[in-house]
């Protein structure tokens, strides 16, 4: 290892600002979940500098700090892919180390998968471990792969909002809005894994296969979010890219990384598109996401199970879509406020900071549309959007 190798990973890890400071709730979830898919009592991020291993979220231990040359994780997190160890006393490389000898403690088990950045800079590890000897099966090391993957988004989601952050007010508040908009495919992606671990049929099962197939679909459309939310952000949010976007693919997307909360609020989204639009596929998906998870959470906050319908019209020279649900609806006074920064409407119980619906309007404001609410048909609200053609 290069001292220019080290002074890389000493960037990286500074530019994601974790060190140091009390653990992000997003991975502590995912410590958590790495616990219980691998049957452990204790589960950690690892993030490893060229002289320390910092401890930025943990369960089962109090996060802590610790020598670079103590840390077992240190010895295989520049190695691709997982570690399974059985018995460290019987592995060379751990046999000798304090954390396994009982000079800091007895570990046998232990997993680890690599945590490893766009640029391809290792920077520690995602790592459970047991005082007990242990295994891990096929299933469980794959799902323990997706969450070390899952850890590198939330640390990339979180240096993302901050560079927004120290680009203008306007940038900052886009910047919230997409920290909260990436928790859906995050509560989604657990979501999957979870289903896959409580199957139960054996290992193998087809059940717990397309789990975490779906888990990956997940994980993917994520990690690829950020990355063109990092473009959007490197040129000022200035325009929006264009491409020719099938809206329903989109969509559907959507509403499977939404599915915690359908299952939790037995809601229900139909789709009924048959539109290709041209424009920015982020900012399209971030204001569809929006649109379709404010419809679920202020009908179910109403005590109604949620129906939201999608559909899109053709116009000359463009295409209107429309949202809508069953609702409590929105007064007509109050149409055209809640489009505010910070505005709410008469909703007061419903968590949010009332950021959705002013990120939508500049969305659609930035592909030359327009974007409104009318009363839907049973009462609720009906989001409606115009975008033009891309001539």
């Amino acid at each position: 290892m290069t001292a220019v190798q080290d002074a890389a990973r000493r960037d990286v890890i500074a530019s994601y600002g974790v060190v140091g400071q009390p653990p992000e709730p997003d991975l502590e979830g995912l410590v958590q979940l790495a616990a219980t898919v691998c049957g452990v009592s204790t589960a950690v991020i690892n993030i490893i500098d060229d002289r320390f291993q910092h401890q930025i979220a943990a369960v089962g231990l109090a996060p802590s700090v610790c020598a670079r040359e103590d840390s077992m994780c240190a010895v295989v997190f520049q190695d691709p892919g997982n570690v399974v160890v059985r018995d460290a006393r019987q592995d060379p490389r751990f046999r000798d180390n304090p954390f396994v000898t009982g000079d800091i403690a007895a570990v046998r088990f232990y997993a680890s998968s690599p945590l490893v950045t766009p640029e391809g800079v290792p920077i520690g590890t995602l790592c459970v471990f047991d005082e007990e000897v242990g295994d891990l099966a096929p299933e469980d090391s794959r799902a323990l792969a997706l969450l070390a993957h899952q850890v590198v988004d939330v640390l990339e989601l979180r240096r993302l909002t901050r560079e927004l952050g120290q680009s203008n007010a306007a940038l900052e508040r886009f910047a919230g809005q997409v920290s909260h908009d990436l928790r859906n495919p995050l509560m989604a992606l657990a979501g999957f894994i979870e289903l896959a671990v409580d199957s139960p049929e054996m290992v193998g099962a087809p059940q717990a296969a397309r789990a975490l197939a779906r888990a990956e679909s997940v994980a993917d459309r994520m990690a690829a979010m950020i990355g063109d939310l990092y473009a959007y952000a490197r040129i000022g949010g200035a325009q929006p890219r264009r491409e020719d976007i099938d809206l329903s693919e989109l969509v559907s997307g959507v509403v499977e990384d939404l599915e915690a909360a359908l299952v939790t609020t037995e809601g229900r989204v139909d789709v009924h598109l048959e539109c290709r639009l041209t424009g920015d596929r982020t900012l399209l998906r971030a204001l569809m996401q929006n649109l379709i998870a404010n419809a679920v959470k202020f009908t179910a906050a109403s005590g109604v199970a949620p129906r939201v319908a999608v559909r899109s019209h053709r116009l000359t020279g463009g295409w209107r879509i429309t949202v809508d649900d069953n609702g409590p609806g929105v007064p007509p006074d109050q149409r055209e406020r809640v489009f505010e920064l910070m505005e709410r409407g008469a909703v007061d119980d419903v968590p949010g900071l009332g950021i959705g619906l002013s990120t939508c309007r500049r969305i659609v404001d930035a592909h030359g549309g327009r974007v409104g609410i009318d009363e839907s048909e049973t009462g609720g609200t009906s989001v409606w959007m115009v975008i033009p053609d891309a001539d």
